[in-house]
């Protein structure tokens, strides 16, 4: 049975921090490059509700948040977090993952996924990692398509959006057996992003 601990990670630039209430201001920031928060298909806290949406993250049981900081400026320049932490089965969830614009269409989601898949599967032993997203957010369909996730399925009215309509959850996921060559691809994107 795997045992999930806050932890540091780091790779290519990117740093994944235990979030602290010492990153607020961090992400306040990171949120105000794009005016993320008015997305309707994301969890992106505005500006003045980035203190309680840190709370949040920091007291849900089965949740363990990340600042994501640029290792060369020590900038916050998003978050994302293992969630729906399931140790009896060896299974966990990625998401909850915003970036500021300027970090979008980078290395960077790359390299956090990369960062998480190979904790979840090479050091706590996770059977499967899922990811899950807005039926209507294509953009975050496509990213985790990248990823060389597999589509389980679509869960019909699943969760509320901040504006009070329901949203579809579409589900997607890695399984132990596929993650030598997720990670390979993986490594091979960033190498071809370096080379752009």
């Amino acid at each position: 049975m795997m045992a999930i601990e806050p932890v540091a990670l780091e790779f290519n630039g990117v740093r994944l921090e235990p979030l602290r209430l010492e990153h607020v201001d961090g992400l306040r920031l990171a949120a105000a490059d794009g005016q993320l928060w008015n997305l309707r298909v994301t969890s992106v806290p505005e500006p003045h509700r980035t203190q309680a949406y840190v709370h949040t993250a920091l007291e849900t049981k089965d949740r363990l948040p990340f600042a994501v900081i640029d290792a060369s400026s020590g900038d916050v320049i998003g978050t994302t977090s293992y969630h729906d932490i399931l140790p009896a089965i060896d299974r966990v969830e990625i998401g909850y993952t915003w970036y500021a614009k300027a970090a979008q269409r980078s290395h960077v989601n790359t390299s956090c996924k990369l960062l998480l898949l190979s904790h979840a599967f090479d050091t706590l032993g996770c059977a499967v990692v899922g990811f899950r997203t807005d039926n209507f957010n294509y953009a975050s369909q496509a990213a985790i398509e990248r990823l060389g996730a597999k589509k389980d399925g679509v869960i019909r009215h699943h969760a509320p959006r901040r504006d009070g309509t329901v949203r579809d959850t579409v589900m997607y996921s890695i399984v132990r057996g596929e993650w030598h060559e997720v990670k390979s691809h993986l490594h091979y994107q960033l190498t071809r992003h370096a080379g752009t």
